[in-house]
């Protein structure tokens, strides 16, 4: 399940394994739902 936040007014979803953020919810939840639960290799 994605976590909602909000940062400078705009909402983001969060996957809880890894904490990448996503503008998108669907997006955020396809990704959650193949994450290896490491942390991204690029800056977020």
């Amino acid at each position: 399940m994605v976590a909602v936040t909000e940062r400078e007014e705009v909402r983001w979803y969060e996957c809880e394994k890894c904490g990448l953020l996503f503008d998108v919810k669907e997006d955020a939840e396809q990704h959650e739902a193949n994450c290896d639960a490491e942390e991204p290799s690029y800056i977020q």
